[in-house]
């Protein structure tokens, strides 16, 4: 029986597994939920499944759902102290984050200096602070587990293998919604842009895929988490998105993971590690299938991209920043306040103007994501 605390219990890797853990009572439990400010489903969630903590970080609602939770005799923290509470909190083994924007990144810091086993599905800390986060969980002899299907698939295909025989690793997007369009990007609308062909996400996730955003920052993070500079990391469009990862060898042999579009699958992965489970999900039908598709993707097209790629190659803050930059430049895009178009200038402006911080400190990666922030507005005006 494995211990679970959730951060981001009420979005869709949360509620994914909450899902796992209610088709495998017998080897999970949850001791600890935290969300953002989803007051009502989080009190649902500590009705069905009882936990011994429960973490809201914004407090607009929290006295309202500290009342009801007294009467299930569970307490009640918010903030940032209650997140790093909920991540370090006693008895628990395994700390899930899936809390998206930064305020996940003292958490998951604390919980590596907790020596708590890691789950990680939210971009942010492995992008603004990947290569200080490796450092710390091997010095606490912590592995960091990826729940993104892409990182899952790419550390389930390089389990065991020797660095020196590693040529390439590729990951696969499926290309968003204007994968195929024609002509200009500039009139594209934020309900065009929410459509996704493949996956139903939050609107943050569902724009970066859109301007393949997603891909820049999951070049970053693969570099962090697996250690290879950016230019032996290649991105591949693959709309049928059954192909997740693959590893090219220095022999030219290729290793793939392939697997249905359900992200149960690499949060059930991260939790059972390193045994594999039953679950109750349809198998891959690749006769059924008929057909894989690859081509390369067009940075011409999608520039986010290839701001990901220099973001990884210059290191520092400049992940933090291009993070940042992109959190303010979509919400603005969401808010018909920026052309779809401009979202990689907005971000491209902004990182020029940034004085590089080559080995930063989290204090100073910090402050780098709040410096962006704010210049992001302010370019933007």
């Amino acid at each position: 029986m494995k211990s679970l605390a959730i951060l981001g219990s009420t979005g869709s890797i949360g509620v994914n597994t909450l899902r796992i853990v209610q088709t495998h009572p017998d080897r999970f439990c949850v001791k600890v939920i935290a969300a953002r400010h989803n007051a009502e489903a989080l009190f649902q969630q500590a009705s069905e499944f009882h936990p011994e903590l429960v973490c809201l970080y914004e407090t607009e609602h929290a006295a309202a759902l500290e009342k009801k939770l007294k009467r299930l005799k569970i307490p009640l923290v918010t903030g940032d102290e209650g997140l790093v509470e909920a991540s370090t909190y006693a008895g628990v083994e395994k700390v899930v984050f899936a809390m998206v924007g930064s305020a996940g990144l003292l958490p998951i810091f604390a919980a590596i200096r907790a020596r708590k086993s890691v789950a990680v599905a939210n971009k942010e800390p492995l992008v603004m602070a990947g290569a200080l986060l490796m450092r710390d969980a091997r010095r606490f002899g912590v592995t960091i587990l990826p729940i993104d299907s892409e990182h899952s698939a790419l550390w389930q295909c390089l389990e065991g293998r020797c660095p020196e025989s590693i040529q390439r690793l590729i990951l696969t997007s499926s290309g968003g919604p204007f994968r195929t369009r024609k002509g200009t990007f500039a009139k594209i609308t934020p309900r065009e842009a929410l459509k996704h062909p493949k996956w139903k996400m939050g609107p943050k996730i569902t724009i970066d895929s859109a301007t393949l955003m997603n891909k820049g920052l999951e070049v970053i993070e693969a570099a962090n988490l697996f250690g290879a500079p950016s230019n032996r990391i290649e991105v591949l469009i693959h709309p049928e998105a059954i192909v997740h990862a693959m590893v090219e060898f220095v022999d030219g042999s290729h290793l793939a993971h392939l697997g249905i579009t359900d992200m149960r699958l690499p949060i059930q992965y991260a939790l059972s590690y390193p045994e594999r489970l039953n679950n109750h999900l349809p198998t891959l039908d690749l006769a059924h299938l008929g057909s894989l598709h690859f081509d390369k993707p067009n940075c011409d097209r999608f520039p986010c991209l290839k701001l990901g790629y220099e973001a990884s190659r210059m290191g520092g803050t400049v992940p933090a920043v291009l993070n940042a930059a992109n959190e303010v430049a979509v919400a603005k895009f969401l808010g018909h306040k920026l052309a779809f178009t401009g979202i990689p200038g907005l971000i491209e402006d902004v990182m020029e103007s940034h004085q590089l911080v080559k080995d930063p400190t989290l204090e100073e990666i910090l402050d780098a994501d709040e410096w962006a922030h704010g210049q992001a507005e302010t370019c933007c005006h």
